[in-house]
Parts: C-alpha cells; sequence; structure tokens
C-alpha cells in the first residue's frame, strides 16, 4: 500500500479536488492523474464496475500518481474488503443514516484493534512479498486508509450529532442531489432550504474537526466552498467532460 496523499493533505487541512467516475476504463484514471487531479474516486454504485476491474482501475491510478479511492454500492465488509484489497485507499459510502451503519463501516474498513477487516495476502498488502511484515502492514493500512460516509438523506442531518461522535471516521461529504429529494424538493438541490441545510451540516462536521465534502461543478465554486471550509469537493467525470468541452467549443462561436 502507498502512503496516500489525499488524507495526509486533508490532516494538514488542505483542500483536495477529484472526480468520482463511473468509467470502466483504466485510461480514464491515468488520464486523470496525469492531469493533475487530486483523486479519482471509482463510482462502485451508479455504475457497471465490477471488483475484477477496480483492481485495473488502480494501477493506472498509482501510474499516474493520483489517489485511489470508492463509491462503493452497499455497507457489505466483504465486498469493501474486495475494493481495499485490490489498492483502493479510501472508502465514501452512500445513503448512511444511522451510528450502527457508519460503525459497520468502520469496522469493515479497518484492521484490528480498530476494526474486523479480514486479512489476506493481496495487491494492497504486496502479497506479503513486500518490505513490510504483517504487523507492520496493518498498522500502516490503519493509518492511511480514508473513511466517508455520504450523508444524502433527511434522517442522517436529523442523526448528525451523534454520527459526528463514531470513532474512525475522517469526515462526511454531502450528496446535494439525493438530500434535496429526501427533503421533498426533487428537482435538485437550488433551493433556500436545501442550500441551508448543507451550509447548518458543513458547520457541525467542521466544529467536529472532520473533513467535509461535497460536490463542485466548476473550478469557482470548488474555491467558495474551500472558502467556507470545505476541504473535499468532487465533480463528475460526465461533469467535468461537459465543463471541458463547453469551454473548448467556445473557439467556435
Amino acid at each position: 500500500m502507498k502512503q496516500n496523499i489525499v488524507k495526509t493533505r486533508l490532516k494538514n487541512n488542505q483542500p483536495v479536488l477529484g472526480i468520482l467516475s463511473n468509467s470502466t476504463d483504466p485510461t480514464v484514471a491515468e488520464l486523470c492523474g496525469f492531469s493533475g487531479l487530486d483523486f479519482y474516486m471509482i463510482d462502485g454504485e451508479h455504475s457497471p464496475v465490477t471488483t475484477a476491474q477496480v483492481q485495473e482501475i488502480v494501477r493506472a491510478c498509482e501510474v499516474s500518481g493520483i489517489t485511489p479511492l470508492a463509491r462503493v454500492r452497499s455497507n457489505d465488509p466483504k465486498l469493501i474488503l474486495q475494493f481495499l484489497d485490490a489498492g483502493v485507499m479510501g472508502i465514501m459510502m452512500p445513503g448512511v443514516k444511522t451510528v450502527a451503519e457508519v460503525e459497520t463501516l468502520v469496522q469493515a474498513v479497518k484492521y484490528p484493534p480498530l476494526g474486523n477487516r479480514g486479512f489476506g495476502p493481496a495487491r494492497a498488502s504486496d502479497y506479503l512479498l513486500g518490505a513490510m511484515n504483517q504487523g507492520e502492514f496493518v498498522a500502516f493500512s490503519n493509518e492511511q486508509t480514508l473513511i466517508l460516509p455520504q450523508i444524502e438523506d433527511r434522517e442522517a442531518i436529523d442523526n448528525i450529532d451523534d454520527l459526528l461522535a463514531v470513532a474512525g471516521i475522517d469526515g462526511f461529504v454531502i450528496g446535494p442531489r439525493d438530500l434535496a429529494m429526501s427533503m421533498g424538493y426533487y428537482d435538485g438541490p437550488a433551493h433556500d432550504e436545501v442550500k441551508r441545510t448543507i451550509a447548518g451540516v458543513v458547520e457541525k462536521i467542521r466544529k467536529a474537526g472532520l473533513v467535509a465534502g461535497t460536490t463542485a461543478a466548476t473550478g469557482d465554486q470548488a474555491r467558495a466552498l474551500i472558502d467556507r471550509g470545505v476541504l473535499f469537493c468532487l465533480n463528475s467525470f460526465a461533469g467535468l467532460l461537459k465543463l471541458a468541452a463547453g469551454d473548448y467549443m467556445k473557439g467556435r462561436q
């Protein structure tokens, strides 16, 4: 397992910008790395990506110097284990609502004594052929892995104080679109009540000493969020491509 540069930056109160991608093509991850993004998050929820493909995507991330993360489709410890063993350095879990769900996530990501992750000679541990022995790798992995539950539901907002107190998490990422729908705004998060709710959650996350994250469609939006204390900003692969294509096509007008 490599050093988690994204986690290091976040611990130093430095912002990170990256992409949530539903592509199964490792070349996309490689291009994102060479383009200078901080992290490449494999979208295992809204994509057909398989655990077998995750390994190749992670290899492409390692080649191009971008930190591989993943949004996993369910809070299943065995599924999370497969992503981590392939070399993913952090997990964003969608739709968490309760303390029990966040605790289950922590237990799945961390090795004992911090969690219950099973150990095996996998890519992440260099198949036990690298410089670290088992004990050294367990300690290193527990230190380096990033845990970011995703706030997307009104129930999670209601439980936020309890969620913030769960040991082992690094922060929370707010999903504005699903949160808006949970609040009854089915046309999107542009409503004042949704904006106020998100701002309040960001402030609570920051006061708890944790990382606040959410989506940013443009660089200007990311800068505005960072000014408000949001350190983890992500765009979608489709959104970033559309933004770049729109800017490029201005030359034709």
